[in-house]
């Protein structure tokens, strides 16, 4: 059973890969409940589990999947920081924030990497802790000088913790340079073109930003969006 099962989780991380999320989905529900073990179909399982997540039952189930994917044969040391994070996030989205900061913390501490900055440095913006956030994105900055999230996590410092919109701007610029339909970006640039009466900016940049593939890790939901565009419409 164990080959099939290896087969089957390549095929839906391929599908997964292109795109087809649903399709990768229903395999991953079927290896998970046929019990097969495995990190290469878990850890991106548990990236759609935490994308289409609603509710707690959601990211309990995250952090079930994660917990049998610690004894996955082929889990590596990379893989082993990936599931640390998204086992973090899953934390901080059952409202447990210092537990998910713990875990990325001591998982930065044995090994830095961008994945870790970008996650790490969104959380401590979002505990409103203004020092830690600004310090710790720009070392982040230093570790990637170049990295469209660490540049949009210290536009965020600037604009929603330091009160400081025109700083903010220019890091909101250099990330959108890199990444051109970074959500969160472009959802920040549209409040300066509302500040600025440019209402149509504003609603094309939201609507580039509608389509983007929403994370756990967002500032804004899909449902913010749509109902700013919807709004921006009527004024």
């Amino acid at each position: 059973m164990g080959f099939f099962d290896a087969i089957k989780a390549r095929q839906a991380v391929n599908l997964h890969q292109k795109g087809r999320y649903d399709e990768a989905l229903a395999i991953y529900n079927q290896l998970y409940d046929n019990g097969f073990v495995s990190a290469v179909y878990m850890l991106p399982y548990s990236v759609l589990l935490l994308r289409n997540g609603k509710g707690d039952e959601d990211f309990n189930k995250v952090k079930e999947v994660l917990k049998k994917a610690e004894k996955a044969p082929d889990l590596t040391p990379d893989k082993r920081q990936q599931l640390l994070m998204h086992y973090a996030v899953a934390q901080y989205k059952l409202g447990n924030l210092d537990k998910a900061l713990n875990l990325l913390e001591a998982a930065h501490r044995k090994q830095p990497c961008g994945i870790i900055y970008g996650t790490l440095g969104f959380l401590y913006i979002q505990a409103g802790d203004a020092d830690k956030a600004l310090s710790y994105n720009l070392e982040a900055l230093e570790y990637d000088d170049e990295d469209p999230v660490t540049l949009d996590n210290l536009g965020q410092v600037y604009y929603r913790l330091l009160n400081d919109k025109e700083k903010a701007k220019e890091y909101f610029l250099k990330a959108i340079e890199y990444k051109e339909g970074q959500i969160d970006t472009l959802y920040f640039l549209s409040r300066y073109d509302i500040e600025e009466g440019k209402l149509q900016d504003a609603v094309e940049k939201l609507e580039k930003a509608l389509e983007g593939r929403f994370s756990p890790l967002n500032y804004v939901t899909k449902a913010d969006v749509e109902q700013e565009i919807e709004k921006l419409k009527k004024a």
